[in-house]
Order: C-alpha cells, then sequence, then structure tokens
C-alpha cells in the first residue's frame, strides 16, 4: 500500500481549510493530541498538524463554515498550547 497517494496529499482534498498558528508544541505527541480535539469537533473533516513548522491545516466539511474560536479552543483544550488563525 502505497502511503502517499496522490489522493492522500492535502491539495486533493475539496472543501474550506483554515491554518492555525501553534506555540508550545514539542514533539510529535503534541501534534498528535491537537489533531485529536481538532477532529472532534463537529464540522471538522481532519487536522493535519506540522510540529517543526508550527502549524495545523484543518479541513471543513463541505457548507459548515469555520467557527475559529471553537478551533483555538480546543487546541487550548489540547494541551498547554496557543494558537492564532494565519493570514
Amino acid at each position: 500500500m502505497k502511503l502517499f497517494s496522490r489522493k492522500n496529499k492535502p491539495e486533493a482534498v475539496p472543501g474550506e481549510q483554515v491554518v492555525l498558528l501553534i506555540d508550545g508544541m514539542h514533539c510529535t505527541s503534541c501534534g498528535l493530541l491537537i489533531d485529536d480535539e481538532l477532529e472532534d469537533l463537529p464540522g471538522v473533516r481532519s487536522a493535519t498538524t506540522d510540529v517543526r513548522a508550527g502549524r495545523c491545516v484543518v479541513r471543513l466539511e463541505d457548507n459548515t463554515g469555520a467557527d475559529t474560536a471553537a478551533l483555538v479552543a480546543a487546541v487550548s483544550a489540547a494541551g498547554d498550547y496557543t494558537a492564532r488563525i494565519a493570514d
């Protein structure tokens, strides 16, 4: 099985996305905790956190819109992290 097939790339996933800039992450586990919290929110299709870059791409279900306050709150709920929406 090919892990990085074309259909698994973020560009191939339709729908709205929000990029969060996150401070306080130290390791891969931090990113996984954040992804899990974000993916538990209604309307979130997936969350992919890049710890080295300090950012997370949140993909939303079609036509749901983004509740940015809920996204930022979910990052804080995952641990001692702070997030803001990228410009």
